[in-house]
């Protein structure tokens, strides 16, 4: 069945499949991916409210990973709440509109990422590569303007994609093999011709991608370089130290992306590569870069001191 535009977005609705194949194990998997929900909230909202109020963190880098705690709670937000829902509803639709609107804030969160991680890497290759000409090479000014530029870039992007998305017509079957909205299975749904959105695809996501992951192995190169150069041992581990969460955080995020990359025929993706990149990427990463960074270890400590010195204070004018 074919038909306009008014009538398909007004009344198409999908229904996600997404662990349907498990209903002995529904009950669990709602408790887990519910607790892993809440503490990526809690996790990374609790990252930008500490980044935000300490003022010894308002450097470029931790401006970056504000800006990319944001994109993981956006990311965590757009997908787990109507899977969460979805354990215990019969029908497990979603319409058109919540479709788009999935699919355009993970689009957004997905490229905002790409940019976000290949500006850290370039920041840590100038703090170690350039550490004397740092503050004029990366100034704070800088990093502002480019996690500007990365949000209007991700929101382009996104609009474009899910624009050309808008224009198909599904009339094969409502069932999307997924737990989410994402570009493939909807593809597959189409009975319009999907030519312009994969060649949307080629020109906009390849680049972005190409881009992104050239300037992360660019930069580690030359970081990986200098710090082999330098002679002392204590040089190299703190050069090490400085680089050594953001190393293991894109090192998942890019991993996931790559196996995620299978060509558009291929079909539908795997349920546990989209599972660990947009629900266990957005938990891990704040435990990443606070259990490994001294400056926000030492934040943490502040803030629940100064609580603690708060809560003697209050207790003790009660009394």
């Amino acid at each position: 069945m074919r038909m306009d535009m008014t009538n398909h977005s007004s009344t198409m609705e999908f229904i996600l499949v997404g662990f349907s194949d498990y209903p002995d194990l529904k009950t669990l998997l709602f408790l887990v991916f519910s607790v892993i929900y809440l503490v990526t909230m809690v996790g990374n909202l609790g990252l930008v409210v500490l980044i935000y109020m300490e003022h010894r963190l308002h450097t470029p880098m931790y401006i970056f990973l504000s800006n990319l705690a944001l994109m993981d709670t956006c990311c965590s937000c757009a997908i787990t709440p109507k899977m969460l829902e979805n354990f215990f509803s019969e029908d497990r639709r979603i319409s058109f509109y919540e479709c788009m609107a999935q699919s355009y804030f993970l689009c957004f969160a997905e490229t905002a990422d790409c940019f976000l991680l290949s500006a850290m890497a370039y920041d840590r290759y100038v703090a170690i590569c350039n550490p004397l000409q740092y503050h004029t090479m990366m100034s704070k000014k800088l990093s502002i303007q480019m996690s500007v530029g990365t949000f209007i870039a991700s929101n382009l992007h996104s609009m474009i994609l899910i624009g050309c998305l808008s224009r198909l017509t599904f009339c094969k079957s409502i069932r999307i093999d997924h737990f989410f909205c994402d570009v493939l299975p909807l593809y597959k749904l189409s009975c319009t011709d999907t030519f312009i959105n994969e060649l949307m695809i080629y020109i906009f996501s390849m680049p972005i991608q190409v881009f992104t992951i050239t300037t992360v192995l660019v930069s580690y190169f030359c970081i990986l370089f200098t710090i082999f150069k330098m002679k002392t041992r204590d040089g190299r581990r703190k050069a090490f130290s400085t680089c050594a969460s953001h190393f293991l955080s894109v090192s998942i995020f890019y991993i996931c992306i790559i196996m995620d990359s299978r060509p558009l025929e291929e079909g539908n993706k795997d349920l546990s590569v989209a599972v660990f990149y947009t629900i266990i990427i957005p938990l891990i990463n704040p435990f990443i870069y606070s259990l490994r960074n001294k400056e926000v270890v030492i934040a943490i400590k502040k803030v629940i001191n100064t609580y603690n010195t708060f809560k003697k204070s209050s207790s003790s004018t009660s009394h």
